[in-house]
């Protein structure tokens, strides 16, 4: 399938609204929000979202709309921008709001270095490049204004406190050269706190040290202050951030406000795909990528979906791959795998299997919380997107929210299963498997099924009645048996057997088959056993091995049902 040039192309990593505009890409109008935003006549409002869901895009869109940038000497017609969108034919009304306000825009979400010394000397420059932005203040700033401050920020050299404060101090600036309120908008506020909390050494308390009074400062009774809207992952609790911020509207991904403008909706995907004449791949798109639910309104992941429908305009027989794996915080999962007591196993052993946990569910979280108890856990996976709700939640005597919750698609599905089969492929390689080794090479069938089992039970299954998992289990327990090489799916007789271990020596003339059934219940586990074995021999698997004059060719044929075995040998 060749590329059609006579459609738009899509804006597979553009996150500039203007950019997404100006260079003729597919764009899925998102303008309403402005509207939303608007109407709702809310001081400081924060929507928390999951990462890679059209945050930034939102951020530089209302950016374009509301400033002002006559006096940045910038030349743009910013107004053409939202010619033939849907906030244009909202009315005038609305549109008499374009291109009136001076705007202070943050970006956060690189704010991801090793120590808070350097986290911070990144912020500085975050918010330097603003004031260089406006650097036309510098010239005409009027008297009795901190010009000294402005030029002390720019060149990175203001105090700990002078970056604190440089947010208000910014918004007075530019409410005074402009005779304006001030639009407030910070995008991914929360990456330097997410980031302090997962770096090996700590820095936490110190960021939050830093982000309390650089946000309350700007947005807690700003005089000059005429909106602001925030936007992250998580909502982190007001004793741990927002002390004192009454104005403070939240839109998380229970409320039922702004929820159809971050992600798809299936009106809008169905749309995308008819315009690049993909309509047969609905259901697919749908498995891998749809599935969260932002208040009553399912959306797909605009990351995923983007670039796999990009991929099928060149390829329309490419299959559809985990896309949000190497972008989103993925080690989430794993650590919650890697920190998980037994209740938490069985829950996510419950979630790979398809089924749904019930949780408590709450807004309001710090980081350093997280590990406090399951629910906060699952608290963190729901609301980055992780986790959906399933059905109606549920409210119990003591006012606590209660949800059943489930893994939302089939790509989450794989960043589960990829993350936890890391996990077990370390803690195997940890693991001291001389027992089992031994056992496999004598032939001590029974210290064999309980070494085995032992390494099984330790285990997250993620075992889900595939061959090919236990498949992969196996390697990993036999690849490290010194001096002998492992062979997967050899060719021999009239056909490959699973897995075939041999010596390296030429003087050691042992061979050993494996075959692998997994039984559909646990009673069936000697069966399966039995009915491995006999296909080691009706497919004549040792013939390879005859031929080659190994004389101690060992058969095992293993049964598995979840994290159970048993084996045979014949």
């Amino acid at each position: 399938m060749s590329i059609d040039v006579t459609k738009k192309p899509l804006p597979v990593g553009q996150s500039f609204f203007d950019r997404v505009i100006k260079d003729g890409f597919y764009y899925v109008d998102k303008t309403l929000f402005i509207k939303d935003i608007l109407d709702r006549k809310g001081a400081v409002t924060l929507c928390t979202r999951p990462r890679r869901f059209g945050k930034t895009l939102n951020q530089t869109m209302l950016k374009c709309f509301f400033e002002d940038t006559i006096p940045m000497n910038s030349g743009k017609n910013t107004r053409t921008l939202f010619s033939g969108l849907k906030i244009e034919a909202a009315g005038e009304r609305y549109m008499d709001h374009q291109g009136k306000y001076p705007v202070i825009f943050l970006n956060f979400k690189e704010i991801k270095q090793d120590s808070f010394e350097r986290s911070y000397e990144e912020l500085k420059y975050c918010i330097a490049e603003e004031f260089v932005r406006h650097a036309y203040l510098a010239e005409k700033m009027p008297i009795g204004y901190d010009r000294d401050l402005f030029n002390k920020i720019v060149a990175h050299d203001g105090s700990f406190d002078d970056y604190s404060r440089s947010l208000m101090f910014l918004s007075k600036c530019l409410e005074k050269y402009y005779d304006k309120k001030v639009v407030i908008l910070i995008d991914e506020y929360d990456v330097p706190l997410e980031n302090s909390w997962s770096c090996p050494v700590r820095f936490y308390d110190k960021m939050v040290g830093f982000i309390r009074p650089l946000l309350s400062r700007a947005l807690k009774d700003n005089p000059h202050l005429q909106l602001a809207v925030m936007t992250g992952c998580l909502r982190i609790s007001k004793e741990s951030i927002f002390t004192g911020l009454n104005n403070l509207e939240v839109i998380s991904i229970l409320s039922d406000l702004y929820s159809e403008h971050f992600g798809f909706t299936q009106g809008e995907m169905d749309i995308m795909l008819a315009y690049y004449d993909l309509q047969s791949k609905t259901q697919i798109l749908k498995d891998w990528y749809n599935g969260y639910l932002f208040g009553n309104t399912e959306v797909y992941n605009p990351w995923s979906s983007i670039r796999v429908v990009n991929n099928w305009t060149v390829n329309i027989n490419r299959l559809p791959e985990p896309h949000w794996t190497n972008t989103s915080s993925n080690d989430i999962v794993r650590d919650l795998i890697e920190n998980a007591n037994n209740k938490t196993k069985d829950g996510l052993e419950t979630l790979l299997a398809g089924g749904t946990i019930s949780a408590v569910v709450h807004e309001d979280m710090t980081y350093d919380e997280i590990h406090k108890n399951a629910d906060n856990l699952w608290n963190f996976l729901f609301f980055t997107g992780y986790l959906k709700k399933v059905g109606t939640e549920r409210q119990n005597v003591y006012g606590e929210l209660t949800m059943d919750l489930s893994i939302p698609n089939t790509e989450l599905m794989y960043i589960y299963k990829t993350k936890v089969k890391e996990w077990f492929d370390e803690k195997i390689a940890e693991k001291n498997l001389d027992a089992l080794h031994n056992a496999v090479l004598s032939g001590d069938v029974e210290t064999f099924q309980n070494e085995l089992s032992a390494v099984l039970a330790e285990s997250i299954s993620y075992l889900d009645r595939a061959e090919s998992l236990y498949h992969g289990v196996m390697i990993g327990v036999l690849m490290r048996i010194n001096g002998y090489r492992l062979k997967s799916n050899r060719e021999s007789g009239n056909g490959r057997s699973d897995l075939v271990l041999y010596s390296a020596d030429p003087k050691d003339d042992t061979a050993i088959i494996f075959e692998f059934k997994v039984a559909p219940k646990a009673k069936m586990l000697s069966k399966a056993c039995m009915d491995a074995l006999k296909q080691i021999d009706d497919m004549n698997y040792a013939a390879y091995w005859d031929e080659e004059d190994y004389k101690n060719i060992i058969k095992y044929g293993i049964g598995f049902y979840g994290k159970r075995c048993e084996i045979r040998k014949g």
